[in-house]
Order: C-alpha cells, then sequence, then structure tokens
C-alpha cells in the first residue's frame, strides 16, 4: 500500500491538490452532459459547438500561462487558475442560455488548460529531474482515484435524477477547486524564471518539439476510446451486454491506480522512454485486433474479446503515458517548463476534441477494418517518435543538457 502513496514533501501535497480537484471532476464528467440539457436546457448540437470552441481556446491560451507560470511563479499562477476554475464551474450554475454557457465554458477550459500547465512547471520546480516521471505517475494513479470516487457521486446524482442532484454535483465541483487552491499554499514557492533572451513563446518556433506534440496526439487518440470509442461500438456493433462499459471503465481506472507507478519506474531517460512508447504502439495494434473480434459473435465471445482488449489497452496507456511524461519534460528547455507543457498539454485537448469525430468515422462508420487502421496509425506515431525525439535532443543549445541521449 505504501507504494501506492507518494513520498512526503512536495510529492504528497502536490498528490494531494490532485485528488482534491479530481474527485469533483469526476462528478463533473458523469453528470455534464445531462445537466446541460435537463438543467440548463441546451440540446446535444448546442453543447457539443459549445464545449469544441471552449477547448480550442482553452488550448490556444495553455501555452501563453503556462509562460505565466514561468515568469511570474508556479505556485501563485497555479493557485490564482485554481480558484478560476472554480469561479467557472459556479457560473454554470446559473446560466441557462448557450451565451451564458459558452462563455462560463470558454472560462472553464481556459482555467483548467493553464493549471495543467502551471501545476508542471510547479513539479518541474519542486521535484527533482530524475524522480519527475516517478512522480507524474503517483499523480496519474492518484487522479484516477478521485475520478473513481467522484464518478460514484455523479452516479447518485443520475440515479436521483433532480435538478437539486445535478447542481449539487456542480457546487462540489467548484468547491473541489477551492480545495485545491488551499492545499497548494501548502507547497513551498518556487522562484520565478527571468524572462529568456529570444522569441516570446519560443515553444512555437521549435519545430522538433512540435512534431513530437503532434505525434504524441496521435498516440492520445486511446484516450475517447474508454469514454465513447467502446461504449459505442459494444452497443451498436456487439452482443456483448451494455453493463460491461461500467466494467472496463473500473478495470481501466483501477489497474492505472495500482501499476501505474511500478510501470514508470523503468522510465529513465530519453532512450527507456522511447522504447516505452514503441512497446506501448505494438500494444495498442495488438489491443486494436483483438476488439475487433468481438464482432459478429456470441455475446460471451464479445465480452471476453473486449476484456481482453481492455486489459492490452490499459497496459498500453500506462507505458505512453509514462514515455511521453519522460520526453516531454526533458526536451523543455529550463526556464520554459510551464511553456513548453503548456504546448505539450494541446495533445490532450486536440485528441479529446477531434478524437470522437475520428473514432465514430473508424469505428461505428468502418467496423473492424477501422480497429485496424487506428492501430496502424498509432503504431507508427510510437515509432516516428524516436527519430524525433533524437533530432529535439540533438537540437538543444550545448548549455542545455539532455539526459540519455543514446536512443535505439
Amino acid at each position: 500500500m505504501t507504494n501506492l502513496l507518494p513520498p512526503r514533501g512536495p510529492q504528497r501535497t502536490l498528490a494531494l491538490a490532485q485528488l482534491s480537484n479530481s474527485v469533483g471532476d469526476g462528478a463533473y464528467y458523469v453528470t455534464s452532459a445531462l445537466y446541460f440539457t435537463h438543467v440548463v436546457g441546451l440540446d446535444a448540437a448546442k453543447i457539443g459547438l459549445g464545449l469544441t470552441v471552449a477547448w480550442a481556446i482553452g488550448s490556444l491560451v495553455g501555452v501563453p500561462l503556462g509562460r505565466l507560470a514561468d515568469r511570474r511563479g508556479p505556485r501563485g499562477t497555479a493557485m490564482l487558475l485554481a480558484v478560476a476554475t472554480a469561479a467557472a464551474v459556479a457560473s454554470f450554475l446559473v446560466v441557462r442560455d448557450f451565451v451564458p454557457f459558452l462563455l462560463a465554458a470558454c472560462a472553464y477550459a481556459t482555467a483548467q488548460s493553464g493549471l495543467a500547465a502551471a501545476r508542471q512547471a510547479l513539479l518541474a520546480g519542486l521535484v527533482t529531474k530524475e524522480e519527475r516521471t516517478g512522480a507524474l505517475a503517483h499523480l496519474q494513479s492518484t487522479l484516477n482515484a478521485g475520478l473513481a470516487v467522484g464518478a460514484g457521486l455523479g452516479g447518485v446524482a443520475l440515479s436521483l435524477g433532480t435538478d437539486g442532484a445535478y447542481l449539487t454535483v456542480f457546487a462540489i465541483d467548484a468547491v473541489s477547486f477551492l480545495a485545491c487552491a488551499y492545499v497548494l499554499t501548502r507547497l513551498p514557492a518556487v522562484e520565478p524564471v527571468p524572462a529568456a533572451e529570444g522569441a516570446k513563446l519560443a515553444v512555437l518556433r521549435d519545430r522538433p518539439y512540435a512534431v513530437m506534440t503532434l505525434l504524441n496526439t496521435v498516440l492520445l487518440l486511446r484516450m475517447p476510446l474508454l469514454s465513447l470509442g467502446i461504449p459505442l461500438w459494444i452497443t451498436e456493433r456487439t452482443e456483448a451486454p451494455e453493463w460491461l462499459v461500467s466494467a472496463l471503465f473500473i478495470l481501466n481506472t483501477g489497474a492505472v491506480m495500482l501499476f501505474q507507478v511500478r510501470t514508470a519506474r523503468a522510465v529513465t531517460g530519453l532512450g527507456t522512454a522511447a522504447r516505452a512508447i514503441r512497446r506501448s504502439g505494438v500494444l495498442m495494434l495488438l489491443t486494436c485486433g483483438v476488439f475487433a473480434l468481438s464482432t459478429g459473435v456470441s455475446a460471451w465471445a464479445a465480452a471476453i474479446a473486449l476484456i481482453g482488449g481492455s486489459v492490452l489497452l490499459v497496459v498500453a496507456e500506462m507505458l505512453q503515458s509514462a514515455g511521453s511524461w519522460q520526453l516531454g519534460f526533458d526536451l523543455a528547455p529550463p526556464g520554459r517548463i510551464g511553456e513548453y507543457q503548456g504546448f505539450f498539454g494541446t495533445g490532450v485537448t486536440v485528441a479529446r476534441t477531434l478524437g470522437p469525430l475520428l473514432l465514430t468515422l473508424l469505428l461505428i462508420e468502418v467496423g473492424a477494418a477501422g480497429w485496424l487502421l487506428l492501430g496502424g496509425l498509432i503504431l507508427t506515431a510510437s515509432y516516428a517518435l524516436g527519430p524525433v525525439t533524437r533530432w529535439a535532443a540533438a537540437a538543444r543549445p550545448a548549455d542545455e543538457p539532455v539526459r540519455d541521449q543514446a536512443l535505439k
């Protein structure tokens, strides 16, 4: 059990801050779609449009907010953005029309994107370079634990189905971000980094890092699988029972909570990160192949294939996560961690925004062959990251040493 807890000190406090708001996020993710339709009164098309616009804006603003964290200090910036996120969530409690909803969604996505970048810069300032990937693994485990608890709270609201229950969930989410801001006050301050010479937002001109971020975005297409791709596949293309959707979600979150830290221990530099990502790509191809076998067979055969594919998926997810964390940090120049992490984090937003459309096209419209196309795309991106990582490492100035450049 002790291996599941991060070391005492800043790492454990960061994990507590992560747990604080992830509980609220878990409740939000489970209930938001029905809240916006039943309480706010919007149709599905307007909700989709509003959230797409909001996250597109959030992904763009995340980079300058990350730079702000570098220049003004990541702890204070993260605290302010956590409070801003709480205010944005609280505003959902009173909006009842599309335009106010759109403004609230843009504020929420912007604050969330900036908060993610500021927290990464804060972690970089408090945790040694050698410990960062392990610390991020602990944070990912904590995130999954919080999401699971929050999803349980959201499930209660769904079962009640009343406006009051939905409003309570959103209030809990707002309070969770205030709690996160409070926990961050218990961390030591990290000194801001003086502005470096050169172009503002230099990450936008760093072509190797930009290509690496693009390839990582392709790998992150696995993210909407659990929330959208697999549920749609089960209901539209297989004979498996619908309750399997919930069981596979529990399998995934539980496995990440228990094994992400252990998986990340083998990733210690650029070389081991690239190898972990290649192994992840191979496993993703196998995952997609196994999922493809679940159509056109009996309910039991489909369930066995889906469970087997989900086991492969979570292993691939943990390897890809550990490898990408290492690359994202090690190839970011000192003094620009927040800025670079803000840019690297846009991959998550893009995958969540465009992924559902792509997955729906490949899996529901194309069918089993679509799984193989998806797996081949991810495998290609995972192998392409090796030479791109060497390119990015070689492009770093001589006074910015990069560990483990012997990529094979």
